[in-house]
């Protein structure tokens, strides 16, 4: 039989625009990968949820306070903040990159209720909740001073309120606090009020902020709190990226010395598969953990594990006295639905994981997911045309092409 010239131009076009693509933009791919609280450093707290006055905790309350929590986070400038809700009565927030903490825990853990009260401080007549959604703005009074204006929703009932109590001071509180208590001058119809507390201008505006974001529906309770400095992350990462590369390296190298040909597209595909996941996890943002870059490299096992399976079913159908190009197809085949209710099952374990478990499980569990789809992708899909374009090409005439030796052909 001749060589077909063709199909080795494809499979050699097709091995060269991968392992290109991966050297021409890997690095860029990996740069743009949202790195953990564990890998970057930064600062994690975990919060019980208080009911107060005969409040319930429920599991709206839970998520409308996480809610209002990444609200929050907008005013620390931090991106990729991982809040999750744990229980029936628990948050956790873990923001990477954090470097002021005792801001952090300030800005996170406070009630912020905003009221405006009777002149003796005591009953409340408008508060938080009558304020227009991102009203409150920072800005420069009369006197050059820092001030806070808000505007109210109901323009009606604030201009009822500052009518009957024209001439008097309106206290405003924040939480239990007296920030200001401006004398109402004359009656404001417009729903619009300027707040002085003797605000710095970052104090203004830091306020402003707060306001915006939000009361948290139930008082927060901090169970416990954790930095990680951002030089413990960075050596965390190294170590961890080494051991995969060791690792990797010394499955390449029994892959191709194992399984010969077979083993050398195995590789190909493998870096496909790292290759493909980094780029799922930039386009999708997922923040990377170091569980989940062990999930990462498990992950790799997974599509070594499909890879031998397949090539192994291969091997048993040359050694029965198959041709090369029966074995393939037979091979494939036989091995399909072993290798897709391995993958299956792995998956449904990592549902679990996600459903059951804590923030770092999670998301130990979206990386195994992620690295099991993608695996099954390339460890049978790509694996499998690489594979047929070598076999129709008929360069690999020889069964030691596949690791089977002549004499053990007809064995089984």
């Amino acid at each position: 039989m001749r060589v077909q010239k063709g199909k080795i131009v494809i499979f050699s076009l097709l091995v060269i625009a991968i392992l290109a693509t991966v050297a021409l933009t890997g690095q860029q791919v990996a740069k743009n990968i949202t790195l953990g609280l564990d890998l970057q450093g930064g600062f994690e707290v975990l919060y019980q949820a208080k009911p107060e006055n005969g409040q319930k905790i429920t599991p709206k309350v839970l998520n409308d306070t996480a809610q209002a929590l990444n609200r929050r986070i907008d005013v620390l400038g931090v991106t990729e903040p991982q809040i999750s809700v744990e229980g029936t009565d628990r948050i956790r927030v873990q923001l990477a990159g954090v470097k002021n903490q005792d801001k952090a825990r300030e800005v996170l853990g406070k009630p912020a209720k905003l009221t405006f009260r009777t002149p003796d401080g005591k009953d409340v007549l408008l508060d938080g909740k009558d304020l227009k959604e991102g009203a409150a703005k920072q800005d420069i009074g009369d006197r050059g001073q820092p001030i806070v204006t808000v505007e109210f929703k109901n323009a009606d009932k604030f201009a009822k309120t500052t009518k009957k109590y024209l001439g008097k001071p309106m206290p405003i509180y924040l939480d239990d606090q007296e920030i200001s208590a401006p004398v109402i001058n004359s009656v404001i119809s417009n729903g619009e009020a300027m707040i002085e507390g003797g605000f710095t201008t970052e104090e203004a505006k830091e306020f402003a902020e707060l306001l915006n974001a939000g009361s948290l529906p139930v008082d927060l309770k901090e169970i416990h709190s954790f930095a990680v400095d951002s030089a413990l992350g960075k050596e965390s990462l190294m170590k961890s990226m080494e051991a995969g590369l060791y690792g990797i390296l010394i499955i390449f190298i029994f892959m191709i010395g194992f399984y010969r040909m077979p083993g050398l597209v195995a590789v190909v595909t493998l870096v496909s598969y790292l290759y493909l996941v980094l780029l799922t996890f930039s386009l999708l943002q997922v923040t990377l953990t170091l569980p989940g870059i062990a999930a990462l490299i498990l992950g790799v096992g997974m599509a070594v594990d499909a890879n031998i399976i397949m090539y192994e079913r291969i091997k048993e159908e040359i050694r029965y006295g198959k041709s090369i190009p029966s074995a393939l197809r037979s091979g494939s085949r036989r091995s399909f639905l072993t290798i897709f209710d391995a993958n299956i099952t792995t998956i449904i374990a990592a549902a679990v994981l996600f459903y059951f478990g804590t923030s770092s499980v999670r998301g130990f569990s979206v990386s195994l997911i992620t690295g099991i789809v993608i695996s099954f992708f390339t460890a049978v899909a790509l694996s499998r045309i690489l594979m047929t374009l070598l076999v129709r090409s008929n360069m690999l005439r020889r069964p030691g092409w596949f690791g089977v030796k002549e004499s053990e052909i007809g064995e089984l």
